[in-house]
């Protein structure tokens, strides 16, 4: 498969009166051509300022790339200036935000926002590029394109202005599109033909998508590969069947116990992960998820974890994957959702030196 993104070691930080934030440690991933990749977590893991990253999205200063790289088509894109990442951005790489309300902008037609982009990044005519965004509108749903590419956003409901949304950013073809929690501020059935219009349009401009979520239920119907995070860093990594199938770390099990389920009756309460995300102005010493780790052992107290490799698709930074780690299970309310893996199934081996 060919590899169109490659994230290795990225650390971002934030200067602030209480002291520099650790945004984002050591992350590192690939992402190939055709592939959705979501990432999870609790608000404030780091997901988003870790794909807005990629976009050289945040703002410098507060924020700085503390080291790694981000090649985007063997590119690296840290050292680039904003006039560079200006013929990336919406041409190679475009992000769906989670509001669209305050991603449009007001004051202008919907049609004349898409026709920017045709424009600027296509060297088409203004007649041309107009009749691409009502081509563009039709391939999101929007009934009446030919109407609604004259106007404004607030004369579109929600499920239509982030249709529009994503019109804009395909609308340069891009190769990997970000999508930032893109479904959150829908109701669950726009939710659905959102999450249904996105598979089918990857299916047909073979777009590869980074998918931003806290939903893990999302996670399930886009997502080929899952990254979780927390505390700013990756700490599992797998196929959507490894991750929500056998999952190796206590945090996924704690993300994954928490989602509503149908065999939940009104009587039975909702998982909840105890305890908040740790102060990244000041990160705790070992594990950073030790401390509201029911499971969590000594040594994750003292020394940070390495990424265990389980199989050729599937690494977890955990402790309990040690070799001379005691055997632990997930617990019941996790095992339930879970099917048991074939008894050939790879053991785990240590890859880095507590990274």
């Amino acid at each position: 498969m060919e590899k169109i993104l490659e994230v290795k070691d990225l650390s971002v930080s934030f200067q602030t009166y209480g002291g520099e934030v650790k945004a984002v440690s050591d992350v590192s991933f690939d992402l190939y051509k055709g592939e959705t990749l979501a990432v999870v977590g609790e608000s404030g893991s780091g997901k988003s300022v870790m794909t807005q990253t990629i976009m050289k999205l945040i703002p410098m200063p507060p924020g700085k790339i503390t080291g790694g790289q981000i090649l985007f088509n063997g590119d690296d894109i840290v050292p680039k200036s904003d006039k560079q990442m200006e013929k990336v951005r919406g041409k190679e790489i475009s992000m769906i935000f989670q509001d669209p309300m305050t991603s449009l902008n007001p004051t202008m037609k919907v049609g004349k926002q898409i026709m920017e982009v045709l424009i600027k990044h296509q060297n088409m005519s203004g007649r041309q590029a107009k009749d691409r965004a009502i081509e563009l509108l039709k391939l999101v749903g929007i009934p009446m394109p030919e109407k609604r590419v004259n106007q404004y956003p607030h004369e579109f409901s929600g499920g239509m202005r982030q249709r529009a949304m994503i019109a804009i950013a395909l609308a340069a073809n891009p190769k990997l599109l970000i999508a930032d929690e893109p479904t959150t501020a829908l109701d669950v059935t726009i939710q659905a033909q959102i999450l249904e219009l996105m598979k089918d349009l990857q299916d047909k401009m073979d777009t590869s998508i980074i998918f931003i979520t806290h939903d893990l239920g999302v996670v399930a119907n886009v997502a080929d590969r899952v990254a979780v995070m927390y505390a700013g860093k990756i700490i599992e990594m797998g196929t959507v069947d490894e991750i929500f199938y056998d999952p190796r770390h206590p945090y996924t099990w704690g993300l994954l116990a928490s989602m509503p389920s149908l065999e939940n009756d009104d009587k039975t309460e909702l998982a909840a992960i105890p305890g908040t995300p740790p102060d990244l102005t000041n990160p705790p010493k070992g594990d950073a998820f030790a401390a509201r780790n029911p499971y969590a052992l000594a040594i994750d107290f003292e020394e940070e974890p390495p990424m265990f490799q389980i199989s050729e698709t599937h690494f977890a930074k955990t402790w309990l994957l040690h070799p001379d780690a005691p055997a632990i299970e997930p617990p019941e309310t996790v095992k339930k959702r879970i099917r048991p893996m074939p008894s050939n199934f790879a053991q785990p081996i240590m890859v880095g030196e507590g990274k």
